[in-house]
């Protein structure tokens, strides 16, 4: 057995009466790496998830966590994970510090360790000022990142992360991802389902693009980004009023479309593209446009997503 590889995923199916919502679905996930499951809504990264944390059972196929089967071995295989959105028995009467040292506790850490703990999750979600207060006081967005903090308390070998900073505001989610990046570090391993493309490109070490309840591609984000083909050319501009002259600028040069968005221009260029690029900043320098900035880039991962999802059955 490969020791190296945490979670393996092995030709798992679900059928729901008539409905294939997972066909012949494949990965291996190795310790210590951020994974990244993208797909549409409806794609059937909700019911991978669910099948490997023992939620559903697979019609075919194998899942093991950290060595022990799902479907044989399901109390130990539970054992190895935590999963956000599983921490709704919070109590609205404790401190936020009493509920994180609880749940501490029930991870298996002892009553120190768990106040340590919990003092490292407030500030790492910077609840430290609100420590102390009940629930009742708290925000939607305080709890939410209370329910977030509880999740990470045990310090996992493996952990679920099913959309975890869907409207969240951007502080939040930076909070987030700062956290799941330590837990990394300290030796944990991250499956994360996420409709941010940014996020995944961020994050994910690797990732599998589903669609159709089928895996579309794997790989890390420059791999699926090759995808694409070529590379791209992104021009910004201070102010608005120079949009059509850059863009007329753009296409006159290169031949190609030009995708306007605000104040950004980008290309999709290829080699022989590429060559003209330098006469592209000449002509926009020539016409004394000011520029924020001007950048050959890989595409985002927004265009292989769409590239390899859009129209596919």
């Amino acid at each position: 057995m490969n020791h190296d590889s945490l979670i393996k995923v092995k030709n798992i199916r679900k059928q729901f009466g008539d409905k294939v919502a997972v066909q012949d679905v494949s990965f291996d996930i190795k310790k210590g790496e951020i994974f990244g499951l993208l797909g549409p809504n409806g794609a059937g990264k909700t019911t991978i998830l669910r099948m490997m944390t023992t939620l559903l059972r697979q019609d075919a196929g194998k899942i093991s966590l950290n060595g022990f089967d799902t479907l044989t071995q399901g109390r130990l295989a539970r054992q190895q994970f935590s999963i956000t959105g599983q921490t709704a028995a919070i109590d609205q009467d404790l401190t936020a510090r009493e509920n994180l040292i609880i749940f501490g506790k029930l991870n298996g850490l002892s009553r120190g360790d768990a106040k340590t703990r919990a003092v490292e999750l407030l500030t790492d979600f910077d609840l430290a000022n609100s420590a102390d207060q009940t629930l009742a006081t708290f925000s939607g967005g305080m709890r939410r990142r209370l329910d977030l903090a509880i999740s990470l308390i045990g310090k996992p070998a493996i952990l679920f992360l099913d959309e975890p900073t869907t409207g969240l505001d951007p502080r939040t989610r930076m909070q987030m991802w700062r956290a799941v990046q330590k837990l990394v570090a300290e030796g944990s391993t991250v499956l994360l389902t996420t409709q941010y493309l940014e996020e995944a490109d961020h994050l994910a070490n690797r990732i599998a693009l589903i669609d159709h309840g089928k895996m579309i591609a794997i790989g890390t984000p420059s791999d699926l980004k090759k995808h694409v083909g070529g590379m791209q050319l992104r021009i910004e501009i201070t102010d608005q009023k120079w949009r059509v002259q850059v863009q007329k600028i753009a296409h006159d040069t290169l031949a190609l479309p030009v995708n306007v968005s605000d104040r950004t221009l980008t290309v999709l260029i290829d080699d022989t593209s590429m060559q003209m690029v330098p006469q592209v900043l000449n002509q926009l320098q020539a016409a004394k446009v000011p520029i924020s900035n001007f950048a050959i880039e890989t595409p985002p991962l927004d265009d292989v997503f769409l590239k390899m999802t859009v129209g596919k059955n």
